[in-house]
This record gives structure tokens, sequence and C-alpha cells, in this order.
């Protein structure tokens, strides 16, 4: 007949009985006082409850407990209460216990108590099985209790419970009010409600694609997954509410009336509405989600940069910095922000110089051309006066003309910028391979110095030694190099008013032949011969060595890319 869980026992960070949540009071607990708690409190453990009927339910919550010898308590409930009887003014006859459980579980009460010591010995068969029906917990009390000692301890804990709270209530209030005071962006707002409620939250524009994913208690690949999908199958609304298949809580971010996106909060892994019938969400949560809404509202607008901008910068910079947990977060990031993660080609294109603090405006043509052209990318500033871009092309799609025409747009509001392209790679991983390609090649590009075939952009082609060393000018050793190979020559010439290293230049730029290099310098071939045979001795070298003039020649190149600063 009975389905007893055996005694209740005290908190001792196990079950409080077969199917029960952990007990032992909610006060300060962040969650409201469960039937639970409240048998396993020692007043009521004293009467060694056993849990009849309603196993699975016993985390319902206690608002109130309520003690009653009437045969119709119902009418003097409002829902949510521990009912304790002594079973005196139960109905003889089955119909009328029946109508008895039927009212409490029609206004939702909590829980029935009823001690057996004065009446009853045991339930009644007819009590169990309306209380089964209606899955309504039934605890019976083999002990005599003190009911009003029971009101007494839970009534406390639960005002107790409600003031702690208000209390972490108006503390999530201070916190985002001091976010907005100091102009805290979206990444801030964002982070700050994962880290309050413990939950992952998401925040989408009206395309259902995930712009900033601050996971807690899970990955950024579980949160992030067929974000899209799993976005348009969960309602809209106006009021912070559980919504959709997953029992996600969102609510929307807007201003006068318009709307521009939303943000989730998502529940426990694997994601239930519920777990034992209690809910995923408390009312704490609620206010998080509704005082991010506000401050990500406040944000958009103090900042007057757009959230798809903020997103593509955070991601790009994340990605080419390394920073994300794993390549498969990195793809469900981008998957998200609607980047073709599989089958496609990924190039890195960078500018460099002339935005002059106009960054958002460069970035924001940019965009407008890639859309315009139809191509999925993501822009964004990686640094002070560079702005990237990750382009996802198709495998046999050409990139040379969407690199030249994103050159363009660049040169075009800026021509002392310079463009630079990466190596085209077939994995998301790999992308920050083609960024650091992209610099390598930016910071080797001459000044002034013009490019083949019309081409406005640079690629990694254009590497040469005099780019290379470029590149490495401000390094202590190349500098040193060029200055113990040729210092001494340029001394003697300024020394003595000669200039052997034009001479040395179109010798090297002759490789070595010695007619050439009097044709270019005007000079006699006696004149040469006496002039290298001086280098040689200035510079303790042998001329007429492979080895020592190729050295002569980086030596002399570095020099000259030195001189341009």
């Amino acid at each position: 007949m009975s389905q007893s869980a055996g005694p209740i026992r005290p908190p001792d960070g196990h079950g409080t009985g077969e199917g029960a949540r952990p007990g032992g009071g909610a006060s300060g607990s962040g969650r409201s006082l469960t039937v639970a708690d409240a048998l396993a409190l020692p007043v009521l453990a004293a009467g060694q409850p056993q849990v009849v009927t309603g196993v699975t339910r016993l985390d319902r919550p206690v608002r109130w407990v309520h003690i009653t010898e009437l045969t119709d308590p119902a009418s003097f409930l409002k829902g949510g209460e521990l009912v304790l009887t002594t079973g005196m003014p139960l109905p003889e006859d089955t119909a009328g216990i029946r109508r008895y459980v039927d009212e409490l579980a029609d206004v939702d009460a909590a829980a029935l108590v009823i001690e057996l010591v004065r009446r009853y010995h045991r339930p009644p068969d007819a009590l169990v099985q309306a209380c089964r029906s209606r899955e309504m917990p039934l605890v019976t009390l083999a002990r005599d209790v003190n009911f009003l000692e029971v009101t007494q301890v839970v009534h406390a804990l639960i005002l107790g419970t409600q003031a702690d709270a208000m209390r972490r209530t108006q503390r999530i209030h201070e916190a985002f009010t001091a976010l907005t005071l100091r102009g805290a962006g979206p990444e801030d707002v964002m982070r700050a409600a994962a880290q309050m409620s413990g939950r992952t939250v998401v925040l989408e524009n009206l395309v259902h694609q995930a712009l900033i994913c601050e996971p807690s208690g899970s990955t950024v690949e579980e949160a992030l997954a067929g974000w899209e999908q799993r976005s348009r199958s969960t309602p809209p609304g106006d009021q912070p509410r559980t919504r959709g298949p997953e029992g996600w809580l969102v609510t929307p971010v807007a201003y006068q009336g318009e709307q521009w996106g939303r943000v989730a909060m998502l529940p426990p892994p694997p994601g239930p509405a519920a777990v034992g019938g209690a809910p995923a969400f408390s009312p704490e949560d609620v206010t998080v989600l509704e005082r991010t809404a506000m401050a990500l509202t406040i944000a958009r607008l103090i900042h007057a940069t757009s959230w798809e901008r903020t997103a593509h910068r955070s991601a790009l910079r994340d990605l080419t910095e390394q920073r994300h947990h794993s390549p498969e977060d990195a793809r469900a990031r981008f998957a998200a922000l609607g980047l073709p993660t599989e089958g496609a080609v990924y190039l890195a294109v960078l500018t460099d110089g002339g935005t002059a603090g106009d960054e958002a405006g460069l970035e924001s043509r940019l965009s407008q051309e890639l859309t315009a052209l139809g191509l999925p990318a993501l822009v964004g500033t990686l640094a002070p006066g560079r702005i990237g871009v990750l382009l996802a092309l198709r495998p046999a799609q050409q990139w040379r003309p969407t690199a030249e025409r994103l050159s363009r747009v660049v040169l075009g509001a800026y021509p002392e910028a310079v463009v630079s392209v990466g190596p085209e790679v077939t994995r998301l991983a790999d992308a920050p391979r083609s960024f650091r390609a992209a610099a390598r090649v930016a910071e080797a590009a001459l000044p002034g110095r013009p490019l083949p075939d019309g081409r406005s952009f640079h690629e990694q082609s254009d590497v040469g030694l005099r780019h290379l060393l470029f590149a490495l000018r401000a390094d202590i050793r190349v500098q040193d190099f060029a200055e113990r190979r040729l210092g001494p020559l340029v001394d003697h010439d300024t020394r003595h008013g000669t200039d052997l290293l034009t001479t040395l230049r179109h010798y090297l730029d002759a490789a070595g032949n010695k007619t050439t290099t009097a044709r270019r310098g005007n000079l006699s071939r006696e004149t040469v011969y006496q002039r290298l045979r001086t280098i040689e001795r200035v510079l303790g070298c042998d001329l007429e060595s492979g080895e020592e003039r190729t050295e002569l020649h980086t030596a002399l190149t570095a020099l000259d890319v030195l001189r341009l600063g």
C-alpha cells in the first residue's frame, strides 16, 4: 500500500529520502524552502516522518505552514502551504476523503502531513489512493509533534529566505548600476550576468546570430552548437519567461519599442526546463536577466557601436591571439556568427595605417563591400590602426578579385594605408597562421615601392631580401651586421671624401663583372681595379669570394632599408 521512503534524515549532504532533493533549509541558499527541507528540520524529523505518496515531488516550494482540524481547509489556503493535521477532521467515507484531497490539490497545497497518534495508527487506504491519484505528497508522523513549534521554525526560515532574497536582489541592482555608471560595454555586462547567475548567457541579434556568449558550467561549443535552429525554436516574448523546448529564460533587448535582439539564459546541461519538478531559474535569475537587458540597452546607446561590430572584433581578436579553449569552441562561435566553418577556404586580409582613428568607419565600408559581394566574412579592428578581415570562400573561388576590391576601398579612403594578404587555409583552426603571415607581409612593405602588375595589395610573394630586412630593421642584430661589414668603408668615404660604397654597390649589382661596374660608374677599368683593391683592404675581404660578396650585398641592402627608417 505505502510508497514509504523511510525516515526523513536531517541534512548531511545526502538525500532526504528516495526521490527527494537534499534538505537542510533554504535560508541563504538562493532557493525556496522545499517540502524535503521542512521534513529534514529537527522539529519535524523528531516525529519520524514517512513519505507515503508523492516522493518525486518533495522539492515543491513551501510558502507557509497551515495547521487545520477543519473538514474543508482549502478555503483558507492560497497555495504552497504545508498542511499539518492530526487526522481528526478527515471524513469517514471514501468520497469525502477524495473531496478533501482534491480541494487541497486544486489550491496547490505543497503537502499533507498527518500525525498517526490520536485517530489513526496507519494512513487510511482511501487517503493514500486519493493523494496518489493527485500526486499530492502525503507524509505521516509516527510520533507526536508540536505543530506550533513547526510553524514558528518554518516561518522563520521562510521569512529569513525572503530577506536573503531581497538582499541578493539589492546586490544585483547595485552591481548593474555600477556597471552602467562606469560605461561598461556589452561584453562586460554579459560577463557580469554569467558570474552573478552562475548560468550561461547569450546575446543574439534579430537574425538569431549569437553575438556574445559567456559560458558557465558548459563550453562555448555546448552552448552554441546549432544555435540558429535552437534559437528559432524558442518563441519570442515581451517579458522574461522560460520558453522553448530547452527551457531557456529569454527577454528582449529594446529601446522605445524598437527591439535590437534578445538575451537568453540557458539552463544547466543537459538542459531540461525543470529537474524533479523544481524550476530551472530562480527569481534572482529573472532579476539578473532583466537588469542585463537594461544594461545592454544603455551600453548600446552610450557606445554607439553595433553589437555585430563588437562581436566581430572580439571574435577575430580571440582567434588571432588563439584565446579559444578549443578548436570546437572556435568553430561553434564563428558558426553562431554566420560564418561557414566547414567546406570553405579562409583568407586573412589586413589593413594597416592611415585610418587616423576612423577604424569604425573603415570597418563599415569593408562590411558593406563584402555584403554587396555576397561573401561571408568577419571584419574587426585588431589593434589601433589595424583592421582584420577573415574571408570564407568557396573552395574553387578566386580570392584575388575580392582582395583587390577590398584594397581599393581602403586605398580610396586612405592612400597611405598598406593592405596585405595571408595564404589560403582550409581549416578555421589555421586562420591565425594566415593572419600572422599577412602581418609579416605588412611589416615588410617598403614605403613608396610600386607593386607589380598594378596590384594594390601586398602578398607573400612580394617579400624578397629587401622587404625581409626592412621588416627586421629594428632588430639590433641586423643593425650590428650592417655596421660590422660596411661601417669601416662608410667611415673611410667620410674621412677621405671618396665614394667607394657606390663602387661596391655597382660591383655587387653587376655580379662581380668589372667591365659593367666601370660602365655604370663612368670609370676606367684601371680606376675600378684600384678602388676594388682599396675596398678589400678597408673591409678585410676577398671580393672574388661568392660567399663574401653575398654577405656584403646583404649588408648593403640592410644599410639601405635602415636609412629608409
